[in-house]
């Protein structure tokens, strides 16, 4: 009796245990929620002023999943108090704020439990729970490693202009922004790099930072020890680099004689414009060209690259390179006439495959739809929604300029939009969905025709 009694009071807390998913889920709308608190404070603002809460939800989302699309000017609206809250919402959700957690918990000798251990696992996308704290502890390491030495690169190039304090202060938070793929800036006017299109110093760091942060921590991992290079690795490596080449390629192509773009520059800088502009739809949001006027073609080649998005267990969002890549190697072997997919001279399981096609058709889906939602809502053009959605989506932070003119059901779209991007389809659908259940009943085969 008294077994069922002490069953029966911990029965409602037992309901309140959340998923991994779930937790992660909760955790970035806790991080999201506080962060709006932060920049909705009269001393976030450099006029002293209170900022409208949906405009500081909407800045606050749009750090904490490292997006970059904002609806005031970074470098104006905000004091520099407001800057360091979004600099360290970047921080957090470029890492995870699990990953914080956990070191902030090995910092006060806290044990760390199986459950925050499933959670880890689900966080760096990990196959099992076996040294994934090791990985956690890496994966901060890595990244402030990487994030100081791009701090240093960019404060050496701009301390003869800005002087030591502000250029060390707009090296860091730059550094930051790129490795985690979050593409704020604080040059003003939403103009991002504009005015540094031809710098090489600034081009190849940031670019430097934003495939880094892309590559993801696993594959990160992996280039310490090039001989036991993974199957994951050497994928996300060839997929990142003819992604790169490709998208250099075609922009050159596609803006070479465009006046308002490539055109007005010279030869060398043509290249290095189109390289960067290449490089920051995965998914960094910094820009060097007026994305604004970019030719129709160009804009629908960086929707491509912003949907593929990132490498898995990075900094960045869209639905990955390995999940557009296995696709692709579906479509390979049924033209060779293969049975199974073959990357690099493994076989694909077929688990791995329907995952990779379930996230490239959902993603789809969803992205088209809040296109058409925010194109009817808006009264826009669907090519301007559909480059807004996608970059919220993968999390990039590329704008037309539409975001800033967005009104409330338009900036409630592009919040949910990016929300669901950083945290990912599938985790948002095993949160909101119940348990899977394993089949009990296996059903005889037959088949349909296709084609």
């Amino acid at each position: 009796m008294a077994r069922a009694l002490v069953l029966e009071k911990r029965s409602p807390l037992a309901r309140l245990e959340l998923s991994p998913a779930q937790t992660i889920i909760a955790g970035f709308a806790a991080i999201i929620v506080a962060g709006a608190i932060l920049l909705s404070l009269p001393v976030a603002a450099a006029d002293g002023q209170r900022t409208p809460v949906l405009t500081a939800l909407f800045t606050a989302t749009s750090a904490t999943c490292v997006t970059g699309l904002v609806v005031v000017d970074t470098a104006t609206h905000w004091s520099t108090f407001g800057e360091l809250v979004i600099l360290i919402l970047i921080q957090l959700g470029g890492l995870g704020y699990m990953t914080v957690a956990t070191l902030m918990a090995m910092a006060i000798g806290r044990r760390i439990g199986l459950r925050e251990r499933l959670v880890l696992q689900e966080a760096h996308n990990l196959y099992t729970v076996g040294g994934v704290v090791r990985f956690t502890r890496t994966v901060v390491l890595i990244t402030l490693a990487i994030e100081a030495v791009g701090a240093l690169l960019l404060t050496l190039r701009w301390w003869p202009e800005l002087g030591l304090s502000r250029g060390a202060y707009y090296g860091i938070f730059h550094s930051v922004s790129a490795f985690n793929n979050a593409g704020f800036d604080l040059w003003g006017n939403f103009r991002s790099f504009t005015s540094f299109v031809g710098d090489l110093s600034v081009n190849f760091t940031l670019a430097a930072l934003i495939i880094l942060g892309g590559l993801g921590f696993t594959v990160l991992v992996d280039l310490g020890r090039p001989k036991r290079f993974t199957l994951h690795a050497r994928v996300v490596l060839a997929a990142t680099g003819a992604l790169i080449l490709l998208g250099t390629v075609l922009v050159l192509v596609f803006e070479y004689q465009n006046p308002e773009t490539l055109g007005r520059l010279p030869g060398w800088q043509k290249a290095l414009a189109a390289f960067f502009q290449s490089v920051t739809p995965r998914t960094a949001g910094f820009n060097t060209l007026d994305v604004s006027r970019l030719l129709d073609p160009t804009l629908m080649l960086l929707i491509a690259l912003m949907f593929i998005g990132a490498s898995p267990g990075g900094t960045g969002g869209g639905i990955k390179t390995t999940t557009f890549v296995a696709p692709m190697a579906v479509i390979l072997a049924m033209l060779r006439g293969r049975q199974d997919p073959e990357l690099f001279w493994r076989r694909l399981p077929p688990a791995v495959v329907y995952k990779a096609v379930t996230i490239a058709l959902v993603g789809l889906a969803f992205v088209v739809t809040m296109a058409t939602l925010l194109a009817f809502t808006q009264q826009v053009e669907f090519i301007e929604a559909l480059f807004e959605v996608t970059s919220a989506f993968g999390t990039v932070g590329l704008s037309t300029g539409l975001t800033p003119s967005l009104d409330t059901i338009g900036r409630i779209i592009i919040m949910v939009t990016v929300f669901t991007g950083r945290v990912g389809l599938l985790t948002m659908a095993f949160a909101l969905s119940r348990r899977p259940q394993l089949a009990n009943v296996r059903y005889p085969e037959e088949r349909i025709l296709i084609g």
